[in-house]
């Protein structure tokens, strides 16, 4: 009796995954070539003044594509391993916001994303925490460790004398 209801489960849950998958087979549609049109830039949000790497498809990766934008200008991408690909720095006076990057195929297909860039002042100097940034002068420091040596010597002084006055 035993083994009939584990064959009856056994069948119940192939009879359900075989369902499953008739299902799934039939509803999912197949991604088509046609539908992997896109442009990136790596980083997303750029310094003025650095550069920046952009990846594209346009179905058919064997031709240029050409990528614009207020950011940097004009950019012509080449084939690359199956994707569209090149570089381009974002002018260091470039004014920090959000500027879109378009992607124009050879066969008119189209694709946009946004290049966020950054313009933070950079630091000319580290700020003068102690250490090094203050290392070049006669400071406090230099007073304290001689005082520091004279108080050694004064000690060992006294106490040799106070040593060889006591034997006498």
């Amino acid at each position: 009796m035993r083994g009939l209801v584990a064959h009856r489960a056994r069948s119940a849950v192939l009879s359900v995954l075989g369902l499953v998958a008739a299902f799934v087979l039939t509803t999912v549609t197949p991604a088509r070539a046609g539908e992997n049109v896109f442009v990136e830039v790596t980083p997303n949000s750029a310094q003025a003044g650095t550069r920046v790497s952009i990846r594209a498809s346009c179905d058919n990766n064997d031709r240029q594509a050409q990528v614009t934008s207020d950011a940097f200008g004009r950019v012509m991408l080449r084939p690359d391993n199956g994707f569209l690909t090149g570089a381009v720095t974002i002018p260091g006076n470039k004014a920090p916001g959000d500027y879109p990057v378009d992607l124009k195929c050879s066969n008119g297909r189209t694709a946009s994303t946004t290049l966020t860039v950054l313009n933070m002042a950079q630091p000319s100097k580290g700020p003068a925490t102690g250490g090094g940034g203050t290392a070049g002068g006669r400071g406090a420091g230099s007073l304290l460790l001689v005082g520091g040596l004279v108080a050694v010597a004064v000690v060992a002084g006294v106490g040799a004398r106070r040593k060889t006055g006591s034997r006498f």
